[in-house]
Parts: structure tokens; sequence; C-alpha cells
């Protein structure tokens, strides 16, 4: 059983001076946390996945470099679930002076409250444990902060109702800077903090300490700074003052997962899936996953706002719900989403990226199609790159259609399908066997289908009816001609179509 905390002053001393140990600064603190971590080869920042090679050694050198930091990168890139995974390098509590607002180290306050209470009362002074969770302080920052908010005012009803002098120090206000003393403090999106705000943390990032309103006094802070930002806002919405840039001590670059597998384990480490007998299929996760890969790189849209890590995760919950809509509809115990699930949501998509002005035109609803058809055929391609995919495209070239949706139940889809020549054993082909149960295998044979159509080997109207690709000849409405011509449907100017031989 481990030995009580100090509750005093005294007892703190004692206790320190028995185990030869000093007081140290945060950010040495956390350095030698991160050292004993790496020694362990314990994780350094659990849940943060696709950064071992690239912005977690740039984070260890900057903490072991005793530097303030800042994490750029565009949006859903982990940057505040990093920031506020520092908590995990700080001590399990530190002693602060009870009762105190910027939680004053006992062997040395800074406010002149706790010098007064340290005179009077000596080695009785109350000591409070503070845990590492409340060593956090972290604040968005938006065009309407203002210096009072971050550092601090004269509080004149506190000097009333005390009787003091406005010029007295115990009559300040401290803001959040000042009440994240001896932890880390953090700041999201700093180019949205005003230049003349911005200003006003040049001392406690070069000397260390802030100086509030007009008063005559300095309180060196005990703080680690860390910062965050999307770099495409520097002119969009604000930037970073030139001089604060220079004072931050290491500028870290963040970046999306660079392979599919990666985000994969992202999505399914974030994505609420948690609700009764679901099973999604490798390829359902995986095209998921591709319509994200698909939105970076398509030029329809904009690539300075960057397309979220958030979009994969909302979108695999969102499928994964109308698979459960489908189930409880056709009273199926199994969830098994499939791709088609992927057009009906739609809405998880169009919201998560910016659109260019060729995407505007087109509009965002088609767009987002067009990317999940172009994933689907990434996928799709992974798994039948080698496959002979002849004997059913025949099927519909001779003139099979088939119509299924993204209600239809499993066994009522087996049904329809199972007209369609080779179908079968390529739905074999995913890796579901053939004794899976119904849901798996509609799974697997809509993949195929989806597969084909968007590799163009077979066609589908909007109401999900597949047949062949190569056009349909039409009769002439008129009268069958001895020399027959291609018949093209040409469009008026009023908007109607006439069709000519």
């Amino acid at each position: 059983m481990s030995s009580p905390r100090p509750s005093t002053l005294g007892d703190l001393r004692a206790a320190l001076e028995s185990r030869h140990v000093t007081r140290r600064p945060v950010r040495d603190e956390v350095r030698a946390n991160l050292v004993a971590r790496l020694h362990s080869g314990d994780p350094l920042f659990p849940g943060i996945i696709g950064y071992d090679e690239t912005v977690i050694p740039q984070i260890v050198n900057a903490i072991l470099s005793r530097h303030n930091f800042i994490l750029l990168g565009l949006r859903g890139q982990a940057k505040s679930r990093i920031l506020r995974a520092l908590t995990g390098l700080l001590d399990e509590a530190v002693p602060v002076v009870a009762g105190c607002e910027i939680h004053d180290d006992p062997l040395a306050p800074l406010c002149a409250g706790c010098r007064g209470r340290a005179r009077r009362e000596g080695d009785a002074l109350p000591v409070a444990w503070l845990p590492r969770e409340a060593r956090y302080v972290e604040k968005l920052a938006t065009p309407d902060v203002t210096i009072a908010d971050m550092i601090g005012d004269l509080d004149p009803i506190k000097a009333a109702r005390s009787g003091l002098d406005l010029a007295d120090e115990l009559t300040m206000h401290y803001g959040l800077l000042p009440r994240a003393n001896r932890g880390i403090f953090a700041i999201n999106e700093l180019p949205d903090l005003a230049g003349k705000i911005q200003v006003g943390l040049f001392n406690i990032l070069q000397e260390g300490d802030v100086q509030i309103k007009g008063y005559p006094v300095r309180l060196p802070l005990d703080v680690l700074m860390v910062f965050s930002a999307n770099p495409e806002d520097y002119t969009a919405r604000g930037k970073i003052i030139t001089p604060l840039k220079d004072r931050i001590g290491s500028e870290i670059r963040t970046h999306y997962p660079a392979t599919r597998h990666q985000a994969m384990a992202i999505t399914q480490q974030e994505a609420w899936l948690e609700r009764g007998s679901v099973q999604v299929p490798p390829f359902v996760r995986e095209a998921v996953e591709e319509v994200a890969f698909q939105a970076r790189g398509d030029q329809k849209v904009d690539r300075r706002s960057g397309v979220s890590q958030r979009l994969p995760i909302s979108l695999l919950e969102n499928v994964v719900s109308n698979a459960e809509r489908r189930a409880l509809l056709a009273r199926e115990t199994l969830v098994v989403p499939r791709i088609t699930d992927i057009y009906a949501a739609l809405p998880a998509i169009t919201g998560k990226f910016e659109l260019e002005y060729e995407g505007e035109l087109r509009g965002a609803d088609n767009v987002a199609r067009d990317i999940i058809r172009a994933a689907v055929g990434v996928v799709f391609n992974g798994h039948f790159a080698n496959a002979d995919l002849r004997q059913v495209t025949e099927w519909f070239d001779l003139g099979g259609s088939l119509q299924i949706d993204d209600a239809l139940p499993a066994a009522e889809l087996l049904a329809r399908s199972g007209e369609v020549q080779g179908l079968r054993e390529l739905a074999a082909a995913t890796g579901v066997p053939g004794n899976a149960p119904g849901p798996l295998l509609a799974a697997a044979v809509d993949f195929v289908l989806e597969g084909l159509y968007a590799q163009k080997k077979i066609s589908r109207s909007a109401e999900f009816e597949y047949g062949s690709a190569e056009p349909v000849r039409r009769p002439s409405p008129r009268s069958v001609q001895a020399d027959p011509l291609v018949e093209r449907e040409i469009p008026n100017v009023g908007g109607k179509k006439k069709y000519y031989n």
C-alpha cells in the first residue's frame, strides 16, 4: 500500500528531502517521462495510427529539445487528439497550493495571495494534488477572443468586495494562460486568433512570463505551449504573425493516412458499429476507405481544404445504418452492408468536402456518385484483376437485365441474380464461401455487379437495373429503311428530344 501524499508544506518538504527529489519545470517533466517511455518500449501516443515513421519522431524530437511546438495540417489529421494525448507524459499528480487559481507550486508560489499565505502559515500551508487530466487547458481560437480571456485583467468587483486598491495585485483576474500554470496550454486553429492577441503570447514563449494589464508585476509561468493550425487558412481567415512563428520551437506537419490499410485501422477504431449482429465484409470496408482517397485526388474537390478522415468514419456508420434498416424491414437477424448502401449514404459524404468551380457546376451529389464509382472500381480491380468476367458480361450482352436496389432482402436478391451465369462463382472469389449466410452472399453478388458497372463492363440505371454496356439500337419510329443507319438522339433548342435516321 502506498503512503499517503503530503497534505502540508512541511510534510511535502520532508518527503522530497527523504527521496532526494527536486522540483522540475513542466517541460523537463514531460521530457523525463518521454525518455522513460522510450526506454520501456510502451506506446507513446496510443490510438494514433499512421504517424509512427513521420509525425511522432518529430514530436519526440521537439519534446526532447524542450520546445513549444505547433502541428500544421489539414482538417481531420488528428492534431487535437495528439495534443490531448500529451497529458499521458505528465506526472500522475503534482502538489499545488490548495485553493490557488493558478496552481502555484507550494515550494515557489508566484501570485501575491499564495506568497502571503506562505509567509503567514509556514509549514502548515495546505497542499492539494492536481491530477494530470486537470493540467491540460485547451482553447479554440476565435476572432472574438480578447487579451483578457487569454492573459487576464483587473477585477473591480473583487477590489470592491475586498476593500483593495485597483493597483493591488490581489485584484487581478487570471485568464486561461495563467490558469494553465504547471501544465500544458493548447491553442487550436491559431491563425484565427487576432494579431494583437498573438502579440500577447510573445513573452510566455520567449521570456517565460506574462504581464497582466498595466500592473508592474510579471508572472514567470511554468507551462508547455502547443498549437495546431490549418496551413491553408493563413490566407482564408487569418495568419500566424511572423514574430510568433519565430518564437515557436518546432513546426511539425501532419498528413492523411498513406495507405488504405492504415486508414481502415483508423476507421475501425473510431466508427460506431457496436449495434447487434453486424458483419461488414472486407470489400465494403475497402470501398468506404477508397472513397476518401479518391476524393482527395479528384480535381472537382478543393484539395486545399482537404478531405477529413471523418468522411470514411461517418460514411461507414451510415452504410451500416442503411444495412440495419434493410435488415429490420426484411426481419433478417444478420446485418451485412453492401456496396449499394454506400450510394444510400451520400449525406455522409457531401458535407465533408469543398468543391471547385467545376464540381459546383456538376453538383455535390453527382460528384459524390462519381467518386463512389471510381472507388468501387479500384477495389474491384484489386480483387478481380486476373479473373475471367466474360461469362457474366456476355449474359447481359445477350439481352439479360437484372433489377435490384439497396432495400431488397438478401433472399430476393439471390433469387433474382441466380439467373446470371457465372455470377455466383465470381461472388465466391471475394472470399465469401458458398455456404455463407444469405446476407453475406447477397453482399458479395452486389459487389460483383457494382464492380462490373464501375469498370463500365455492364450498364446500370439510376434505379439499379443492370444491363449490357453496349448501346441498344432502336428502330425508326416512322419506318424501317432498307439501309438502316445508327439512330442518334439530338436535343433541340426547346429541350425535347427528336430521333433521326
